[in-house]
């Protein structure tokens, strides 16, 4: 079917004015509400860092033996810390001056509040004169009561700031454990709020400015994004606070980027198809109401699509990832809500004077099929479409080489960090300095009966220290006199401490400590847990468990790749119901679902080269893949089904081979222009110095162009064209479609 490439048919039920009834009166009286709520939801934003968790309980579920571990040592001791160092160094040896401040620090520290100062021991130095710590732990939970993030960080600053205060020239003082690097993750999140809104806000101002050529119109999209923030905000701010979900600083950073990519992808859709409508209705109310019911139906899908996939992570053993799920869910809703009453309203209110200088007139001139260059290149790829998905298909092919340089075996806690922050460099000075595996040992709980047992097999495990005292029940610190508490005593004798000295029994269970002789966060004591685990967990009777912060790491990677292999068939199968659906096919969604997981494989492959041979990093996550794959796969759907809906009106009116060039041709811009806005917001969680962030934003936004340039501009529609009407079997358009 052919058809004059001069103007647009227009049938008459197009030209006439489209009914308006109570859809839209309900819209208007919605979109005031949410306006309302918005607004007022804006301060929420600065208050999500108050009701964030990101410690590893937040993480882990209570199946995790770690967790079981972490529950069961509440009964034993009333304190539950986080361990933490002051560490002080000069390279050309401590002088006399050196340790007295160090002595003085020390005496400083045990009278400030949030440290449990009766765990704290007499300074150690280190054999070569040269550096010195103080065991400063965190009070992280008391008498059930957690402390929160901020107040962590506050603690373990106030720490630092004290041993700073009288430090005589040239001595160095920094932090190290698992204290300090909490806190320089606190500190690295807490630029959520500035750093990350402001880059993100900038870089869709000129990608807007340049998409609309128009010194107006980008405020609507922002305003709108804005506000869809502080609505998901006030949301997320008052479930996280009255534990109804768990807030992370990884949860709050894709929340806002999440928002202004949907935000602008969604308005983007629709201010063109308002455009479009512009040219064939004189009134803009008319214009706005055909605008809005031709785009719901694609971005609805687009956001069920996300939603859905995301709320998969439901499936995930993780909490952050079950976090994470309701938190992005709840982003997307607000930001399709607001998208769809306030921005329609607010536009349509405006008048055509918002596109000025290029305002739309009627003419009726808007068969972009035979416009511009999308017009050629949708004409050169329906012609040439078998050599045009080949081609395409090698090169995606080609890029899946790079996966076998991508290692998701995990990071340090030191190596998650773009930069180094002075925890970092602490942490380096202390296991060349002192016992790495010192202040975060290994936490056993077993039957009292077998706990000599346990201890006895426990000393034999490899990777566990040789030193006397290594493996000892814990110390009950409220049994230690003053003197011991400042440094002398019993407690500070070599071995183990005496059994009065020791945690009493409860319901005849104990709590061991087994000290590990690598740093906490290394894969050699993720290693030594192992052991560990094997060799109690095989005494009779002994109902031994194996916890504290390095099984609590390990216990998370453990389930990153459990979650991994659970939820990315889950999400398949969710979006090709959704696309089924949607486009009353069953070919058309296995064909987009199949070129939707080759670009997230080709993604993945220049990952793996990029973040070794580029970016430097040291691995990824083992989260990272599930990641990628629900935000791409989510959202790089989008663009198909925001191509594949306009081909299949088109092909209604048209057939299928015209449909394809025309819907292509009709989408070309917009949604070129919404996956470069989506790439750029996920490009600014670079700005937070976090390895993870940073490749995950890498990662979306290549993926996201990959899929907008080549993937649905060349692959699909060759794809489509070359298969012609059989695309939409089993529908009647498989007969009809021309």
């Amino acid at each position: 079917m052919t058809h004059s490439p001069t103007t647009l048919e227009q049938p008459e039920a197009e030209q006439s004015s489209p009914k308006r009834g109570w859809p839209v009166v309900t819209i208007v009286l919605v979109a005031v509400l949410l306006f309302l709520a918005g607004g007022a939801g804006g301060s929420f934003q600065s208050k999500l860092t108050g009701v964030q968790k990101n410690d590893n309980a937040s993480y882990l579920p209570g199946s995790a033996e770690s967790t079981k571990v972490a529950d069961e040592s509440a009964k034993f001791v009333p304190v539950e810390s986080i361990p933490g160092f002051i560490v002080f160094h000069r390279s050309a040896g401590l002088t006399a001056q050196d340790r007295v401040a160090v002595g003085s620090a020390f005496q400083a520290i045990r009278r400030l509040p949030g440290v449990q100062t009766e765990a704290m021991t007499a300074p150690q130095f280190s054999s070569d004169g040269s550096a010195a710590n103080i065991y400063a732990p965190l009070v992280a939970k008391q008498d059930g009561k957690s402390v929160d993030g901020d107040a962590l960080s506050k603690n373990e600053k106030r720490i630092i700031q004290t041993a700073n205060s009288q430090l005589p020239a040239g001595l160095e003082s920094l932090p190290a454990g698992p204290g300090g690097l909490l806190s320089a993750f606190i500190d690295a999140f807490s630029g959520l709020d500035g750093a990350l809104i402001l880059a993100a806000g900038l870089v869709v101002i000129v990608i807007l400015l340049v998409v609309y050529r128009s010194p107006v119109l980008w405020l609507f999209p922002l305003i709108s994004v804005g506000l869809s923030l502080g609505l998901s905000s006030m949301i997320i701010y008052l479930l996280a606070k009255n534990g109804v979900l768990t807030l992370n600083g990884q949860s709050q950073g894709i929340l806002q980027v999440l928002v202004f990519g949907v935000g602008t992808d969604y308005a983007l859709l629709l201010i063109s198809r308002y455009r479009e409508e512009l040219h064939a209705y004189p009134n803009r109310f008319d214009a706005m109401v055909k605008a809005w019911r031709e785009s719901a139906p694609a971005i609805a899908a687009s956001a069920a699509t996300v939603t859905i996939g995301l709320l998969c992570l439901g499936f995930s053993e993780l909490n952050s990832n079950k976090s994470l799920g309701p938190v992005a869910a709840i982003g997307v809703i607000c930001t399709v809500s607001i998208m769809m009453t306030f921005l329609p309203v607010a536009l349509a209110l405006s008048g055509r004077w918002v596109f000025w200088p290029r305002r739309p007139r009627v003419d009726h001139a808007v068969d972009l099929a035979t416009h511009g260059a999308w017009g050629r290149i949708a004409e050169t790829v329906v012609r040439r479409n078998r050599p045009a998905w080949i081609g395409t298909s090698v090169i995606l092919l080609l890029c899946l080489i790079g996966i076998a340089s991508l290692d998701t075996s995990g990071l340090t806690s030191a190596q998650q960090f773009t930069t180094k922050p002075d925890a970092v460099a602490g942490q380096e000075i202390y296991d060349a300095k002192f016992d790495r595996g010192a202040g975060a040992p290994a936490v056993i709980t077993a039957n009292v009966a077998q706990a000599d047992e346990v201890i006895a097999a426990a000393e034999k495990v490899s990777g566990v220290s040789a030193k006397p005292g290594a493996v000892c029940v814990q110390l009950d610190y409220a049994k230690l006199p003053a003197t011991a508490q400042s440094g002398g005593g019993e407690a500070a004798q070599p071995g183990c401490p005496p059994a009065r000295l020791q945690v009493a029994p409860v319901a005849g269970r104990t709590m061991i400590n087994a000290i590990l002789a690598d740093s906490y966060d290394s894969p050699a004591a993720y290693d030594t847990i192992k052991r560990l685990r094997a060799a109690v967990h095989a005494i009779a009777g002994a109902d031994a468990r194996v916890g504290g912060n390095s099984a609590a790491t390990l216990d998370v990677q453990n389930a990153s790749v459990h979650d991994r292999n659970l939820i990315i068939p889950i999400v398949l199968v969710v979006i090709f119901i959704i696309l089924s659906l949607l486009l009353r096919a069953l070919v058309a969604p296995l064909l987009l679902i199949a070129t939707v997981v080759l670009s997230f494989g080709a993604t993945l492959g220049v990952c793996g080269f990029a973040f070794k041979h580029v970016f430097g990093f040291a691995g990824a996550d083992q989260s990272f893949p599930l990641f990628a794959f629900v935000f791409l796969v989510a959202l790089g759907i989008d663009y198909n089904i925001f191509l594949m809906t306009r081909v299949r009106e088109e092909t209604l009116r048209f057939g299928t081979r015209e449909g394809v060039m025309r819907g292509l041709a009709v989408t070309g811009g917009v949604i070129t222009s919404a996956g470069v806005v989506l790439a750029a917001t996920f490009t600014v969680l670079g700005v937070l110095p976090l390895v993870f962030l940073a490749e995950i934003g890498f990662a979306v936004a290549f993926g996201v162009l990959l899929d907008t340039f080549l993937v649905r501009s060349v692959l699909v529609p060759a794809l489509a064209t070359d298969i012609g009407r059989g695309i939409w079997w089993p529908s009647r358009l498989a007969r009809t479609g021309g």
